[in-house]
Order: C-alpha cells, then sequence, then structure tokens
C-alpha cells in the first residue's frame, strides 16, 4: 500500500497529493499515458471511465470521460503541456484540442515521478487552480479522498503490469 508524504502546496490555489507508490516510475508512467490501463485506475470506484482519447506529447490533446454509477458521463478535454518520460507530465483543461481556450477552466495538473529506491516512486500530484473559488471547490468535491484512492488504485494495477 503506498504510504503518504507530506508535500506543503508551493503556490497559493493549490492541492496537492504526495505518495510513495510501491512501482517503479515506468510503470506508473505507463499506466498514466497508456489508455486502455488508465480507464482502470483513473476514477475512484465505483465511478467509471468509458472513453480516453490521448495524444501523449507537448500540444497534445486528451479526452477523458468519466461515468457516474447512475450513467452520467463528464466529458474532460485538455491538452498536454509537458511530457518527459518516466518523470513528468503536465496537462491542462484551460484548452482543448488545437490550443482553443476552454469554456472554464479549472486546473493545471503537474505529475512528478522520481525515483525512491527499491522499485519505489516519490509520486507528487499537484492540482494547480486558476482561483480560491476552484481550489476550495475542488477540495469540498474529495481531492484528497478521490485522488488518494486513485493513486491506491494505480498501484495496484501497476503492480500487474
Amino acid at each position: 500500500m503506498s504510504t503518504t508524504i507530506d508535500v506543503a502546496p508551493e503556490l497559493e490555489n493549490e492541492l496537492v497529493l504526495a505518495r510513495i507508490i510501491d512501482a517503479p516510475r515506468e510503470k506508473i508512467f505507463r499506466a498514466w499515458t497508456d489508455p486502455e490501463i488508465l480507464k482502470q485506475w483513473f476514477v475512484p470506484k465505483p465511478w467509471t471511465i468509458s472513453k480516453v482519447e490521448m495524444d501523449v506529447r507537448p500540444g497534445g490533446s486528451s479526452l477523458i470521460v468519466m461515468r457516474d454509477p447512475d450513467g452520467n458521463e463528464y466529458p474532460n478535454p485538455g491538452i498536454f503541456l509537458e511530457v518527459v518520460e518516466n518523470e513528468k507530465i503536465v496537462t491542462t483543461d484551460a484548452f482543448t484540442g488545437a490550443w482553443t481556450p476552454s469554456q472554464k477552466p479549472f486546473m493545471t495538473m503537474i505529475l512528478t515521478l522520481e525515483d525512491a529506491g527499491e522499485g519505489r516512486t516519490r509520486y507528487i500530484a499537484r492540482a494547480l487552480h486558476w482561483n480560491a473559488e476552484d481550489r476550495e471547490a475542488h477540495e469540498k468535491m474529495g481531492f484528497h479522498e478521490g485522488w488518494g484512492q486513485c493513486a491506491d488504485q494505480l498501484e495496484e494495477i501497476a503492480a500487474t503490469l
């Protein structure tokens, strides 16, 4: 089971989830960038992912459609801003395909993966919000619990890769 570590937010409107995950960076990166694997862990159960499209490169678009237990779908389009294999992924919903501005940007996510020794990874996911209201809304939506559950699910999936 992953171990929570303390990492303070660096910016005012930032939420952070930090863990030591018992899987190497390569497997975690693959789980983040392979659509079929991402579908298996990216939302807290009993939610599911109904569709994933990803062009994993700076400027590449992504679409992740989340489905709640009642069958309602929530599309999440975005753009990859930075991709460093096995080390870092930066994505935002501020833009959709071809750098088209989104109607309501919510956050930029910065994921860093660092070798923690013995096949483990220091996993830090930062959600940077445009304003305090969005940060507070994300926290009330269950950021820590939801992203934490997803990190646990990710660790389980990475162990099978």
